[in-house]
């Protein structure tokens, strides 16, 4: 997964350091442990087990408070690693939707990576919240490039194709020790992830500092065990930044963001099948209003 749901490429996962987050615990129960609390109505999919999802039951209104995406939104990262590898990363959520092969209509969410102005890989992620409030990924259409050409697809997966099953991006009502797998496709995507802690850290990065209600998860990657990832959330903005603890590490953060435009997705399916105003748009707008507030006054007090 592409981060915000990261996949296996050179440096275009959110990485970030250590010293730009404080409060970490260790108390919290490790993701590897099947157990998931019940906060939310349907159960998280874990590991390999198989999922019949109903359409009528997501939306590509998706405005869970840990990553809302409006069409419009976007997120700026600078990205660089202990190589001297620098890289930049822009996530914008697109008006486009795509009708996923199990039956789901996914909002797309195009994914671009570029060095020195030249592609690195250009990615559509799909994704569709369901009516708990919990972000599903339904896979993604990607290609990498080098020097500026296309050379291949790999990584490339649909949910209901070939035995590929959807994930979760994001949970609704995310607490500690609960565990989801975030995508399953045998021998090539099986990401699985768990709420580390939620309001216990704090997080600066250039495009601002947040302190309240972080959400931290652990990814882990069961084809590649070495792989440890971080990754750290603001409600009302989304994705700031993770940290690999495998490989090359490095360092990646939001240095941009714009919040897009609820009022362009003001509909959703009820299970009827029939359209209906979409619930959560004002909660979204005044999550990302006291964001940017708590965020703007932070820095205020920093200057002073």
């Amino acid at each position: 997964m592409t981060h915000p749901t990261s996949r296996r490429r050179p440096v275009a996962v959110l990485l970030a350091t250590t010293m730009a987050v404080a409060g970490c615990t260790s108390t919290t129960q490790d993701p590897r442990s099947p157990a998931s609390p019940a906060n939310s109505l349907r159960p998280l999919p874990q590991n390999t087990e198989s999922l019949t999802l109903d359409p009528a039951d997501f939306s590509t209104t998706i405005d869970n408070p840990y990553w809302p995406m409006a069409p419009g939104a976007s997120w700026t990262f600078r990205e660089s690693d202990t190589t001297g590898t620098q890289q930049k990363v822009v996530v914008t959520v697109t008006d486009q939707t795509k009708r996923i092969a199990n039956g789901v209509t996914a909002r797309v969410v195009r994914d671009v990576v570029t060095e020195d102005g030249v592609p690195v890989e250009v990615t559509d992620d799909w994704y569709a919240q369901d009516r708990d409030g919990n972000i599903w990924y339904l896979g993604e259409a990607t290609t990498e490039y080098e020097n500026g050409k296309p050379v291949n697809t790999d990584g490339s997966f649909e949910a209901g194709v070939d035995g590929a099953q959807a994930g979760i991006a994001i949970p609704a009502g995310p607490a500690p020790g609960m565990t989801y797998r975030q995508e399953y496709y045998a021998g090539q995507a099986e990401d699985r992830a768990g709420v580390i802690t939620v309001g216990q850290e704090q997080v600066q990065v250039p495009f601002g500092h947040f302190t309240k209600d972080i959400l931290m998860t652990r990814d882990l990657v069961p084809l590649e065990p070495t792989v440890q990832e971080l990754k750290f959330y603001a409600p009302g903005v989304g994705p700031l930044l993770s940290i690999h603890l495998d490989g090359n590490g490095g360092r990646a953060e939001l240095v941009a963001h714009a919040p897009g435009n609820p009022d362009r997705a003001l509909h959703r399916r009820a299970p009827d099948g029939s359209r209906k105003p979409t619930r959560g748009t004002d909660s979204y707008r005044l999550a990302h209003s006291r964001a940017l507030h708590d965020n703007q006054r932070l820095d205020a007090a920093g200057r002073s």
